[in-house]
């Protein structure tokens, strides 16, 4: 429920809640109150809703309440001390049961996504997050294409068959399995949070390094809205981009069914110049989309969302660079471009059961990617050639679970099933008629039980333990078209994960957690390395053990200063990795253990109501301990892709300057630090060690927003990231640098 008049909020919880909410004081009903955010009991939602108000809530029954005015109170010379007895503002959703984010046991990110930011950086999808969080680092082969890594948990920078190590959710609905980021636009999400280190408990496999979860504004049965946002960008050495995009919410049947629909589209515009071919601006890439959720009010408190979202990505050409030609140039036989077309269809309902809730949720997506590389030369010939890979990825996915239990008691128990399956076919020669190569279909089932829950065992200090089985069925095909060839091969594998935290709250705004936990990823099957006799190879599950202390000194939401911290370490054995070989060819591999070591912070000052300071880093160590004898020359060498260390310092400022009009400023650091783009001589390139500014400014006068935002604002070309095709890529030249200083004018209104 957004922030506004009590008596809307409160009228909002009892639709949604199909309770009765009371208010016969108009002056309670026009008192400002903050709105509720997450999935919660009534009780606890009006609470959250009256917090900071002079009202109180008296039940009547179990849904009906009344909203009264809280009785005179002498005044206190001394600070409050905080009520146990109050939930949380902030409930962590990705936790799957009701945990409020100061008590949940682990690290955990949640950025509350305010409308106006929205408005500005929602079409940059995926990297729009990475810039505001040091430890959340990607690959940038462009929209679309990139592999996420939380807390260094980095398995290589190419993608191929192997499952992601980054688990990525739209509410209760899995995004992705074997795939890419989908790069979704960000329009109408009201949050993004993002659980840290291995999920294996409540996510099953490929969540090593952590999970991260969009929340989305959902249907309102109770109002009529409507947004719409567009802007113009303006990039030196560039092309103009585009932006644009809107939301319409319909209460079809008030109270009972409403439809919301978020459409959107831009065009970036290109910033690299072939010189080969005599183009500029090649970088070209136009995205466009929609999301539509139809949300139901059924008996007995239940509701249920069907839902469908569409997303197509277009890049006419890559944007990668040559060191030692001129600045923003390479040169290339043949455009190089992609494609990504995302579909997902859901149903999700909620409801009670007893004191509990259920929540189940089916989902069917279809991801299709495709990719053209310049392959001239790879016959020892200055024909013009290239390489092509498509990869056509089925996911079904289903979760039933039951949660509940009290504010330090709260439990999860669920089942959940996947299907996933990758087919990927390639094709390599002239322009005109490339010839077809073997390819891979690789087909995931698995099938779970999973529960966690917490216990008080003392007035100070909180025990959680889960537990996840997982039967896993995988079964692998290659086939060579040319050739009429089939193998297949086939694993079954049972396994266990599990998760073990403590959470202690000696009293006041201090408190602290310690937290162990698994993930692991299922086998499968790829295509060796060209040239070894071999046409299929088996790649290995791998398992991952992290262990971290973390402590919390205050909160966001009610105090001037807050601080979050934690240390943590990592132990990854028989590492997955997709890699290039000698012959510009994707392959998968087993390549040892590894281990990781690291620290993360974030902190914020409040030193007026109106300016606000904060700051957050990142720093790790990886190593390859133990590698495969395939790899034994790269002992002690990082694991790739993500930087050493990383931090972002920041500073908002916003005040009232006339009558409903507000005027916010911001201005923002960020430091990347030094990373290698892989394990091996070939791939040992370095990338990142850069630093960069940004700045933004805001005039709000309701219904309009006019923006002014100024990225890269020292025009730095630092390499972000060293590949861009791999049939060149032992040259050691590629690199990919930074969006030139980039200016965006911006309006948006809401209705």
């Amino acid at each position: 429920m957004p922030p506004g008049r009590l008596g809307t909020v409160a009228a909002a919880i009892g639709a949604t809640a199909q309770a009765t909410i009371i208010i016969a004081d108009p002056g309670l009903a026009a008192e400002f109150s903050r709105g509720v955010h997450g999935t919660m009991p009534l009780r606890e939602a009006l609470r959250s809703a009256l917090r900071g108000t002079d009202a109180r809530a008296s039940f009547i029954d179990a849904h009906t309440a009344r909203i009264l005015r809280k009785p005179q109170r002498a005044p206190q010379t001394d600070a409050r001390p905080i009520d146990p007895s109050v939930p949380d503002d902030i409930v962590v959703t990705a936790a799957k049961r009701p945990i409020g984010l100061n008590r949940y046991p682990g690290s955990v990110a949640r950025i509350t996504l305010d409308s106006d930011w929205v408005a500005d950086h929602a079409h940059g999808g995926t990297q729009a997050l990475t810039r505001l969080l040091p430890q959340l680092a990607a690959t940038d082969l462009g929209d679309g294409r990139d592999k996420l890594f939380i807390r260094g948990i980095a398995d290589s920078s190419f993608a191929g068959p192997t499952q992601a190590t980054t688990a990525q959710y739209l509410g209760e609905v899995r995004l992705t399995y074997n795939a890419p980021d989908p790069d979704l636009n960000l329009y109408d999400m009201r949050a993004a949070e993002v659980l840290e280190g291995p999920q294996g408990t409540l996510y099953g496999a490929g969540s090593l390094g952590g999970v991260i979860r969009y929340v989305g504004n959902a249907p309102d049965s109770a109002h009529w809205a409507a947004s719409a946002s567009t802007g113009i960008a303006f990039t030196d050495s560039g092309a103009p981009s585009w932006d644009g995009a809107g939301m319409f919410n319909a209460p079809l049947v008030p109270g009972e069914i409403a439809l919301r629909v978020v459409v959107y589209g831009g065009r970036d515009g290109g910033y690299i110049d072939d010189i080969g071919r005599k183009l500029a601006n090649v970088n070209v890439t136009v995205s466009r989309g929609e999301r539509f959720v139809l949300r139901l009010r059924a008996a007995h408190g239940w509701s249920v969302d069907i839902g469908y979202v569409e997303q197509s990505i277009s890049s006419r050409d890559s944007q990668y660079t040559l060191t030692g030609d001129p600045p923003l140039t390479r040169s290339s036989a043949i455009a190089q471009p992609a494609g990504n077309l995302f579909r997902l269809g859901y149903i999700t309902g909620h409801g009670p059961a007893g004191s509990a809730e259920i929540t189940t949720t089916t989902s069917i997506g279809r991801h299709q990617l495709s990719s053209t590389f310049d392959a001239t030369g790879y016959d020892g010939t200055d024909t013009p050639a290239l390489f092509e890979e498509d990869n056509d990825i089925m996911l079904i996915s289903h979760e039933t679970r039951l949660s509940g239990g009290s504010r330090r008691a709260p439990y999860v128990i669920g089942v959940s099933a996947v299907v996933s399956s990758s087919v990927i076919t390639r094709r390599e020669g002239g322009v005109a008629a490339p010839a077809a190569l073997p390819g891979i279909a690789n087909l995931q089932a698995e099938t779970a039980l999973f529960g966690e829950g917490s216990l008080p065992l003392s007035p100070r200090l909180t025990g959680t333990l889960g537990a996840r089985l997982t039967y896993d069925n995988g079964t692998g095909v290659y086939f060579d078209p040319v050739r009429n060839e089939m193998q297949k091969s086939q694993r079954n594998v049972v396994q266990p994960t599990f998760t073990l935290a403590l959470d202690w709250r000696p009293g006041g705004r201090l408190s602290a957690f310690a937290h162990y936990q698994q993930g692991y990823r299922a086998g499968g099957l790829a295509i060796a390395p060209a040239g070894s006799g071999v046409a299929t190879q088996k790649f290995d599950a791998d398992e991952l053990n992290m262990d971290e202390i973390g402590i919390r000194l205050g909160d966001q939401a009610h105090d001037r200063f807050w601080l979050r911290a934690s240390a943590f370490w990592a132990d990854w054995n028989h590492i997955q990795a997709d890699l290039v070989d000698s012959d510009g060819l994707t392959t998968t591999a087993n390549i040892g253990r590894g281990r990781i070591y690291g620290l993360e912070g974030e902190a914020g000052w409040r030193l007026t109501p109106a300016l606000t300071l904060s700051g957050a880093f990142f720093a790790n160590q990886s190593r390859l301990v133990a590698p495969t004898a395939e790899f034994a020359a790269a002992v002690g060498q990082p694991l790739p892709n993500v930087a050493g260390s990383g931090g972002r310092i920041a500073g908002q400022w916003r005040a009232s300057i006339g009558q409903d009009t507000t005027l916010t400023a911001e201005a923002s650091g960020r430091y990347v630090g030094r990373s290698i783009l892989g394990l091996g001589s070939i791939l040992d390139i370095p990338q990142g060690n850069y630093a960069v500014a940004d700045a933004a400014l805001r005039i709000a006068r309701e219904p309009f927003v006019l923006s002014l935002t100024l990225d890269n604002l020292s025009n730095v070309h630092g390499n972000t990231f060293a590949f861009g095709n791999p049939f060149t890529l032992a040259d050691r030249r590629q690199a990919t640098p930074l969006r030139p200083r980039t200016l965006r004018l911006g309006i948006s209104a809401r209705l």
